[in-house]
């Protein structure tokens, strides 16, 4: 269990014990270019931006550093994972937490230097940081999440010194910075670039990358492919072992198969749960469970259908969870259906207390205000059509024996964010939400607070909002926190505003590539692959 005592304790020390030992193939000595495959669509280089999709994570992962990151260790069934336990330095070179946890001080690396080689100062952290907590959406709920809401909080010393202000402890704090949105930007260039209209250039940052990652971006073609070239002077981590990385969209699952076996390509990234079984013992094949995050079903409370309780609850019982299971995830994952009435534990992900049961939905239908039917949208995005798809159909055929009309909208990925997310206007549909830092309570705060990004169903219930503020900071150990998350559970499970489906695994094929590692993000991180022999 990670909490604010144990990194108060560790802190206090040296802010980085060294993580799992990376190691890189001698092979990779002379490597050049090693090229992946992904079904997804980067949409934007900003992270910050307004709809950008999270395919386009993985340009603030690679090419900007934080001020701290994640260790690493041996990854369930091979490789390497992240580790939630373990804080690292990266654009840090130290900090130290002040004896009532509030105020948290860092020393930046004094050799970090941005990709136009001008020096990383203090003020370009607070630049940066101002910048994530002000542009609103996305990156400001989660700069929220670690107790960071406003520019006060920061504060440049000296070109070295960064300075943290909490209003409270928090166990999430420095977690918090080590996930991909608190990215430091050259804020120089920025400044150059950004009008009155845009004083956080947001327009020049939707096209340009301007960290002091490990790499750059010297070519995006929307919808085809990303180039990243190495930044030969990044100080936050090992220099990576590839010079220049291709990432190219292939929405076709085949084609990426084909890829990848032929090795034509050295790395199929998220690739679908049946050809990844049908894969391995071919070429290398990664399936690591995804912590914090679950596969739902959703139901839009603005919908008037879904505003009636009973609606709800013979939806959930007429899913037919383990042919879903089956057929979208090809039995790879966890299932999360046929649980306890009540939560007895504080695990997260859990199974909910419904099963497949269709005279138990025909009741609820039966008791409802629509026992009649009604008609609707089941939504997609064609970015998941690999589990999506299959599951929308059998969604489709089960609840039909309710009354309930569907039609499956295929929602082209690009758009799949702003439509599910941003503005919420799905009434039905599916999604999947992973929590980024490893507590439940973190996953209430995105999925099932009032207007926060991944809470896609406008779901709104006081009594969670009170409980998931009261857990958010608190110690996992403080003897109030079992109950109330306990609580939680058990509130949205009667709620129903999505419904969980199963705990999904993501899926990594390599065939001359190596050093790969999976990451909470669910996005490539280039930085330690390596290219072998096939």
């Amino acid at each position: 269990m990670v909490t604010r005592r144990n990194f108060l304790k560790g802190s206090a020390v040296l802010a980085g014990t060294l993580p799992f030992a990376r190691t890189f193939s001698a092979l990779a000595a002379g490597s050049d270019t090693l090229v992946a495959v992904s079904s997804q669509t980067v949409n934007s280089l900003d992270l910050h931006r307004t709809g950008t999709n999270r395919a386009s994570y993985q340009i603030a992962v690679n090419c900007y550093d934080r001020l701290v990151s994640f260790g690493s260790k041996p990854a369930e069934g091979g490789g390497l994972s992240y580790d939630y336990s373990t804080i690292v330095p990266e654009l840090a070179e130290s900090w130290t937490f002040s004896e009532d946890g509030m105020t948290i001080t860092f020393k930046l690396k004094s050799d970090a230097v941005f990709n136009d080689g001008s020096k990383v100062t203090a003020a370009d952290v607070k630049w940066s940081f101002d910048r994530a907590v002000s542009v609103g959406g996305f990156p400001t709920v989660q700069m929220k999440a670690g107790g960071f809401t406003r520019p006060e909080q920061f504060e440049a010393i000296d070109d070295e010194t960064f300075v943290v202000k909490l209003d409270q402890a928090s166990k999430l704090s420095l977690p918090d910075l080590a996930v991909p949105v608190p990215f430091i930007i050259n804020s120089k260039v920025a400044k150059e670039n950004a009008t009155t209209d845009d004083p956080w250039a947001m327009e020049y940052l939707h096209t340009h990358t301007i960290g002091s990652g490990a790499y750059s971006v010297t070519r995006w073609d929307a919808g085809q492919q990303v180039v990243f070239e190495r930044n030969d002077k990044w100080v936050g981590g090992p220099t990576p072992p590839v010079r220049r990385v291709i990432m190219r969209e292939v929405p076709s699952a085949a084609t990426s198969r084909a890829l990848i076996e032929r090795g034509d390509v050295q790395v199929a990234f998220d690739i679908p749960d049946k050809d990844a079984a049908e894969l391995a013992g071919k070429v290398t094949v990664h399936s690591t469970p995804i912590e914090n995050c679950i596969h739902a079903l959703c139901l839009n409370t603005k919908f008037e259908p879904f505003q009636d309780p009973d609606v709800r609850k013979a939806i959930a019982f007429a899913v037919p969870y383990e042919a879903i299971f089956n057929a979208a995830a090809y039995g790879r994952g966890a299932p999360l259906w046929g649980g306890e009435p009540k939560a007895t534990d504080i695990a997260w992900p859990r199974k909910s207390p419904y099963d497949t049961d269709l005279e138990k939905a025909k009741e609820h239908m039966a008791k409802s205000g629509f026992a009649d039917g009604f008609e609707t949208k089941l939504s997609i995005s064609t970015d998941l059509s690999s589990w999506m798809e299959p599951a929308a159909l059998l969604i489709q055929e089960a609840v039909g024996k309710l009354g309930i009309k569907v039609e499956i909208e295929k929602i082209p990925g690009a758009n799949w964010r702003t439509a599910a997310l941003v503005e919420k206007r799905l009434d039905f549909h599916l999604e999947n939400f992973g929590g980024w830092l490893n507590t439940p309570d973190y996953y209430f705060f995105w999925a099932y607070q009032e207007g926060h990004l991944f809470n896609s169903s406008n779901y709104s219930n006081a009594e969670v909002e009170q409980l998931t503020n009261e857990t958010l900071h608190m110690a996992m150990d403080d003897p109030e926190y079992a109950p109330k998350i306990m609580r939680m559970i058990d509130i949205v499970h009667e709620d129903l505003p999505r419904i969980p489906l199963w705990q999904p695994a993501l899926n990594v094929a390599l065939n001359g590539a190596g050093g790969y590692e999976f990451w909470f993000h669910r996005q490539l991180d280039i930085r330690g692959l390596t290219t072998v022999e096939s």
